[in-house]
């Protein structure tokens, strides 16, 4: 029996010992030619390895996935049997990892060891004080390999990379509606429900998605995170900077299919179809706009600021001062 003279473990083998003391020296003594790592264990050295030649010798016999590792393949086949052997002592809980129980304790101890040394910010664990860091930094390493978009979290480019299918896997079981994200599937069904599970702190105004609560309490703070890069206005909605910055380049996407004209953003194109002298145009191409349906602009602009505006408009110009800005166009100018 052999034992630490520095935390009193024993071990039945003298080599074991010896590989046990290199946690409190910090040795590893077994690198890789390929990069700058370095290893405590011979094992884990060969097991790294693998990472350059894309070995992966394990398979798994229920699947066709296959892992650089043995432990790895045990993990994973819990999946299939179930089997979560780390449980937690103070809630229900019980995870297939013990790392994930690790995780997991910290939300009961309220323990958060990982902080950023630029804003402060603690985290649970490490990979998400990695992923916070590529704020500070602007580092957005995941690209998408069928356009020019990078995003800094992996699971990101996973959600971006939908765009480009047709493919819409989940779908409603009380309406047609099919979706390319699980997540927007849970968000959607609330809907039916007409459940709002998170509200806002400082008002009593409740909301369906944690997004959506985001959003708004920026009304609550003043916060406007998104800045042009050609100017020095500032946003607290992302899509607001994107229409904000066709000023910039001139574009002007969205089109009406009866007159031509075209708007930088969704909503000034809709106010402009609400418009008399759209309508007018519509009745005579086709003759089926009814009378009843023509709305001044003073009228359909109270909707819009309800509907379209919303909280926004607190802070921010709505996208059809931009467009008559862009334009040129004094509002009391335009035909009722």
């Amino acid at each position: 029996m052999s034992t630490c003279d520095i935390c009193e473990k024993n071990f039945t083998k003298k080599s074991h010992l010896v590989v046990h003391r290199r946690v409190h020296t910090g040795e590893k003594p077994f690198s890789c030619d390929l990069c700058e790592k370095t290893f405590a264990i011979g094992g884990q050295l060969t097991v790294h390895k693998r990472i350059h030649t894309g070995e992966k010798p394990y398979s798994c016999d229920q699947c066709d996935k296959i892992f650089p590792d043995k432990s790895a393949l045990i993990k994973h086949k819990r999946i299939h049997t179930g089997d979560k052997p780390y449980s937690c002592d103070q809630c229900e809980k019980s995870f297939t990892q013990k790392i994930s129980l690790t995780y997991h304790i910290r939300i009961h101890t309220g323990e958060k060891p990982y902080s950023c040394d630029q804003c402060k910010k603690t985290f649970y664990h490490k990979g998400d004080l990695t992923k916070h860091k590529r704020v500070h930094t602007g580092e957005k390493p995941f690209s998408c390999d069928q356009c020019d978009k990078t995003f800094s979290q992996n699971i990101h480019l996973t959600n971006h990379k939908k765009i480009h299918t047709d493919n819409k896997p989940y779908s409603c079981d009380q309406c047609l509606k099919t979706f390319k994200q699980s997540f927007k599937l849970t968000v959607h069904k609330r809907i039916h429900t007409g459940e709002n599970p998170y509200s806002c702190d400082q008002c009593e105004k409740i909301f369906a998605s944690s997004f959506d609560l985001t959003k708004h309490k920026r009304i609550h703070t003043g916060e406007k995170p998104y800045s042009c890069d050609q100017c020095e206005k500032t946003f607290s909605q992302k899509n607001n900077l994107s229409v904000h910055k066709r000023i910039h380049s001139g574009e002007k996407p969205y089109s009406c299919e009866l007159c031509d004209k075209h708007y930088i953003s969704s909503s000034a194109l809709a106010y402009h179809k609400k418009s008399s002298g759209h309508l007018e145009m519509m009745k005579n191409y086709n003759n089926t706009v009814q009378p009843s349906v023509s709305i001044s602009l003073i009228e359909y602009e109270e909707d819009y600021i309800k509907e379209e505006i919303k909280e926004e408009e607190i802070f921010e110009e709505d996208p059809l001062s931009i467009q008559m800005r862009a334009d040129n166009i004094d509002p009391l100018s335009i035909e009722m």
